[in-house]
């Protein structure tokens, strides 16, 4: 059994034939956060933290009304009016994170020789490290000197074969879609995160 069997929604599960389902992202979202305690550090709970608060933003806003804030899309155009966009800022930074963590295991299945504290620094640079300020730089540089070596992580999320192989890249490539779609929105309506 691998890790992506655990999870209660898969983002290969999360339909996005009118937009992308706002609760199924929230649950396929938590499931990805739990992936930070195989890394087996305290040092990443500061990115669990922050992802957990932003889901929560999110799931918030979705609870307040669910048919109005059904897919992301809704969710970022219903919020837009208002002065205190909380939502829309905890899924800018939301996916963000998701945009480090896909990236860090793109860069892991694509060099099978690179131990896991480089694609993660690697990622960092190129995704987070922009957004963070000088406090912050350091508690994200200790969390990737704290992952654990390639070998000892996909053996504890049971990617250990071809199979499951297979099946963290059709994981990884579902959430890559998802961030995508969610950089588009933003990109083409600046006015919803404007002044964050």
């Amino acid at each position: 059994m691998t890790y992506f069997d655990s999870l209660a929604r898969s983002y290969t599960d999360v339909d996005l034939s009118k937009g992308i389902d706002t609760e199924q992202f929230i649950e396929a979202t938590e499931g990805l956060v739990k992936l930070f305690d195989l890394l087996g550090s305290a040092a990443f709970s500061v990115v669990q933290n922050d992802m957990n608060g932003n889901i929560k933003k999110i799931r918030e806003r979705f609870l307040s009304n669910p048919t109005a804030n059904s897919t992301l899309q809704e969710l970022l155009a219903t919020e837009s009016p208002e002065k205190k966009r909380v939502a829309t800022e905890g899924l800018l930074w939301l996916s963000r994170g998701l945009d480090f963590t896909a990236q860090a295991l793109r860069r892991s299945l694509d060099t099978e020789d690179e131990e896991l504290n480089v694609s993660f620094t690697k990622s960092y640079e190129q995704t987070l490290r922009k957004h963070h300020n000088m406090l912050i730089r350091p508690v994200f540089s200790l969390a990737m000197k704290a992952c654990p070596y390639r070998k000892d992580f996909y053996e504890k999320i049971g990617v250990v074969n071809d199979a499951a192989f297979a099946q963290m890249k059709n994981w990884l490539e579902a959430l890559e879609n998802i961030i995508r779609i969610i950089q588009d929105i933003f990109k083409a309506n600046p006015a919803y995160i404007k002044g964050m």
